[in-house]
């Protein structure tokens, strides 16, 4: 009977140690966004982008990443507009484990395409980036396709996809598609609620909730 016990209680071990063993896996949490996005307009041509995303592993929990972007940008006409700017971002690689996050700067130059068809809205952005983090310097090129439609005065929905190529590792590296609703509170503030899907090349799926706020300003008034 001893050696029974001593055989349950060692399996027992065993098995809870090879539990605790096993690294979690991220791709099977569901995440948030919290993200606020600005547009501040300083003259007819000329107007201040800005940006805090704070990216959380799960809801509310096991930030993930932290992103603030501040650009300026120079508009050509009614359809083209050029942005150059800077990132900041402070990213933790492991989910759910005590571990050290790295800082990232990046530099960013995107070309903006806008048009309608009809009362559809698209809008077409061409970004490249150069990555500076870890003593190590990185080149993303990416494009996004996002496209709106006006429900009422106060709701529309969108739907958005952005593919990432990387200039000094395998080419596609990841892909982010997502849907969801927009509501405007005002003239100055707009709300947004939405789902994100962001594929990871070699890593797997991730699944984001998308809770922000924007905020358009005028000051040639």
């Amino acid at each position: 009977m001893k050696k029974f016990t001593l055989l349950i209680i060692t399996l027992f071990s065993l098995n809870n140690f090879a539990q605790q063993s096993v690294a979690p896996d991220p791709t099977k949490e569901l995440g948030v966004w919290y993200m606020y996005n600005g547009s501040h307009q300083v003259s007819d041509k000329f107007s201040l982008k800005t940006m805090a995303h704070f990216r959380f592993f799960e809801v509310g929990d096991d930030m993930q990443q932290f992103i603030g972007r501040l650009g300026g940008n120079y508009k050509f006409n009614k359809t083209l507009s050029a942005t150059v700017g800077y990132a900041f971002l402070n990213t933790d690689r492991t989910f759910n484990v005590d571990a050290s996050d790295f800082n990232e700067h990046r530099i960013y130059e995107d070309l903006n395409v806008n048009h309608k068809i009809a009362s559809l809205n698209l809008a077409h952005r061409f970004r490249g980036e150069q990555r500076f983090f870890e003593s190590t310097t990185g080149n993303f090129f990416r494009y996004q396709l996002a496209l709106g439609h006006p429900i009422d005065e106060k709701w529309s929905t969108y739907l958005y996809n952005e593919t990432f190529l990387d200039f000094e590792a395998e080419a596609y590296n990841q892909n982010w598609f997502g849907a969801g609703f927009k509501y405007k509170v005002s003239d100055i503030v707009k709300l947004q609620a939405g789902y994100q899907l962001i594929h990871v090349n070699e890593v797997g799926n991730f699944n984001r909730i998308q809770l922000g706020v924007a905020i358009s300003t005028d000051h040639r008034k």
